[in-house]
C-alpha cells in the first residue's frame, strides 16, 4: 500500500515513509492510494478472533511493508495485559434489558484515554519505519494536544531509544488531571510546554514548524527528523480503525446483530481523527447507518455538517469537555479529499482559504454526500452535566464529559429521527479523569468547589465502583518536572533551542 497527499503531487510514499514523516511535504495529509474492502464473511470471521488478531488483520491491509510477524509482535507488545486491563476496547451493553445501546470503552490503557490504543503501538511502528527507510536520524515526536494526546504520546515514547518527544498544550485549556499527567511526566527524552492560547494556537504552531523548510534543513544537518503523534500521522489513525471492526465483531459474537445489520456509531469529536477512523471502517465494508459527530459548545463541526460552511471565525469557549475545545479539525481534510473524488485542487483551495480567511464553503454535492452518512450536533456544558447524571441513573454507568456529549447529541437525533438502529457509543476517557465536572454532575452542581482532586476521585470511585487508574493515583503528590509557559510565537524557537543542543 502506498500513500499520497491530500494536496496533490505525484509522489507516492510507502507506509513506513508515511509514518516516519507524519505529514506530506506539501503540507497535506497522507492517505492510502486505495481503501481496501472487506467482504461480510471476512468481518464475520473476526468474531472468533481476539483483539490483537483483529488488529493484525486490519493493519496488514494498510501497512504492507511491515511483515505479518512484525505486526503481530508489535501488537502483542502494545496491547499486553500489563498495559490494558481488562482489554484494549471492551464493548459493554448499557442495560441488560435493552439490547439497542452499547458503549465502547477505549480508556483502559496507561493514561486512561482512547489515545493509548494508537500511541502504545505507534512507537514500535515508528522505530521500524526509521529502520526500514535506512534513516539514521533521531526522531523527534512533535505534538500539540488538547489534553489526552500529549500524555499518551509522552507515555508511549518515554525513553524509547532514538526518539524524543516535545508536547505543547494550551495553558488553562486542559483539565487539572490532564495537566498534572503531563507536567509530572518522567523520561529523559520527554519535554512539555504550556502555550499561552488555545489548542488551535498550539496546533497551528506545530503545523508551521513542520512546514518550515529552513528549520527542517537545519535539523536534518543535526541528524534530527521531525514527526508527529497527532492523528495527522497515518500511523496514529490506522490503529483506531481496528476497534470499530472489533466492536461489530463482538456484537456478532454475542448474537446482538445479524451479519450485515447496520449500526450507528456516536463519537465525541474535536480534531476529527476518531470519527474519521469510523468512516474508514465504513468505507472498508463495516455496516454503518449513521456516524453521529458530537461537538461541545465549540460547534464548528456541527454547523459544518448542517450547512457546508466551515467557519472558525467565532468565539472560542473553554468547556468542561476540554479535549474537544477545537475550532480547526485537521482530519476533516482527509474526509473532504475522499468525498470529492480525491479532488486535491478543491481541497487545497479550501484549506488555503481557511488559512487566509478563516472559512470555506463546500459545494452542494459534497455536502449532500456528507449528510448521507454524518449527523452533526452539539451539547453545552449544562446539557453535558445533566446527561452524565441521566446516563448514570438510567444505566448505572458513569461516563466522562466527552462521552456525555455524545449521549446528549444522540438522544436528540434519535428523538427527531425515530432511528431504532443498534448504536455504539464511543467512550473516550475515564470519568475519573474529569473528576470536578463529573462530581458536580453526580453529587450536585458546585459540589467539587473546595474539594481536592484526590478526594473527588475517591468519592467517585466509591460511588461508581470504578477503580482509580494508576495514572491518576496521587497525581498531586508527584514531582513537577515541566513548568514552562511560552507564548505561541515562541514555539518554533523553543523547538530550535531544544533540538539544537540538548537532545544529542
Amino acid at each position: 500500500m502506498e500513500y499520497i497527499s491530500t494536496r496533490g503531487g505525484t509522489t507516492r510514499f510507502s507506509a513506513a515513509e508515511a509514518i516516519k514523516q507524519g505529514i506530506a511535504p506539501d503540507g497535506g495529509l497522507l492517505v492510502p492510494v486505495e481503501i481496501p474492502l472487506l467482504e461480510l464473511d471476512e468481518i464475520t470471521r473476526m468474531a472468533d478472533l481476539d483483539y490483537a488478531e483483529r488488529a493484525v488483520a486490519i493493519l496488514a491491509l494498510y501497512l504492507t511493508d511491515y511483515s505479518r510477524s512484525e505486526l503481530t509482535e508489535y501488537v502483542d507488545l502494545a496491547y499486553s495485559e500489563e498495559r490494558f486491563s481488562p482489554a484494549p476496547a471492551p464493548l459493554l451493553q448499557l442495560n441488560q434489558y435493552v439490547d439497542r445501546e452499547y458503549i465502547l470503552e477505549l480508556w483502559h490503557g496507561p493514561t486512561a484515554a482512547f489515545k493509548d490504543i494508537a500511541l502504545q503501538l505507534l512507537p514500535y511502528l515508528m522505530k521500524a519505519a526509521v529502520e526500514k527507510t535506512g534513516d539514521r536520524s533521531r526522531v523527534c515526536i512533535l505534538t500539540a494536544t488538547s489534553g489526552d494526546t500529549g500524555k499518551a504520546a509522552l507515555e508511549g515514547f518515554r525513553d524509547v531509544e532514538g526518539t524524543s518527544v516535545i508536547v505543547f498544550y494550551p495553558d488553562q485549556g486542559v483539565s487539572e488531571a490532564q495537566r498534572l499527567q503531563m507536567v509530572t511526566q518522567e523520561g529523559d527524552n520527554c519535554h512539555v510546554f504550556a502555550v499561552s492560547g488555545s489548542f488551535d494556537d498550539a496546533q497551528n504552531g506545530v503545523k508551521a514548524i513542520f512546514n518550515d523548510r529552513e528549520l527542517g534543513l537545519e535539523l536534518q544537518e543535526k541528524g534530527i527528523l521531525l514527526s508527529s503523534a497527532n492523528s495527522i500521522n497515518w500511523g496514529r489513525l490506522v490503529p483506531q480503525i481496528v476497534y470499530y471492526f472489533s466492536a461489530y465483531a463482538d456484537l456478532i459474537k454475542r448474537e446482538k446483530v445479524e451479519p450485515g445489520e447496520k449500526i450507528n456509531i456516536v463519537v465525541p469529536t474535536g480534531n476529527f481523527g476518531n470519527i474519521l477512523a469510523a468512516w474508514y471502517a465504513h468505507r472498508m465494508g463495516l455496516p454503518v447507518g449513521k456516524l453521529i459527530c458530537a461537538s461541545n459548545k465549540n460547534r464548528v463541526l456541527s454547523d459544518f455538517f448542517r450547512t457546508g460552511l466551515y467557519d472558525r471565525r467565532r468565539n472560542f469557549f473553554k468547556t468542561n469537555s476540554p479535549s474537544m475545545d477545537i475550532l480547526i479539525s485537521s482530519n476533516l481534510e482527509r474526509l473532504l479529499f475522499e468525498m470529492t473524488g480525491r479532488d486535491s485542487r478543491r481541497v487545497n483551495d479550501w484549506m488555503q482559504q481557511l488559512q487566509r480567511e478563516g472559512f470555506y464553503q463546500v459545494d452542494p454535492a459534497t455536502l449532500h454526500s456528507l449528510q448521507d452518512i454524518f449527523v452533526g450536533g452539539f451539547a453545552n456544558e449544562g446539557g453535558t452535566l445533566k446527561t452524565i447524571r441521566e446516563v448514570y441513573d438510567r444505566t448505572d454507568h458513569l461516563v466522562d464529559t466527552h462521552t456525555a456529549v455524545g449521549f446528549n447529541v444522540y438522544s436528540r437525533y434519535a428523538a427527531r429521527s425515530g432511528d431504532q438502529s443498534k448504536t455504539v457509543f464511543v467512550s473516550t476517557a475515564s470519568p475519573l479523569k474529569f473528576g470536578a465536572a463529573v462530581g458536580d454532575a453526580i453529587f450536585g452542581r458546585g459540589y467539587s468547589k473546595g474539594r481536592s482532586d484526590s478526594h473527588l476521585l475517591e468519592e467517585l470511585a466509591e460511588e461508581s465502583g470504578h477503580e482509580i487508574p494508576p495514572t491518576l493515583q496521587d497525581l498531586s503528590k508527584r514531582e513537577i518536572r515541566h513548568s514552562k509557559v511560552i507564548d505561541k510565537e515562541d514555539m518554533k524557537q523553543t523547538v530550535r533551542d531544544l533540538l539544537g543542543g540538548r537532545l544529542d
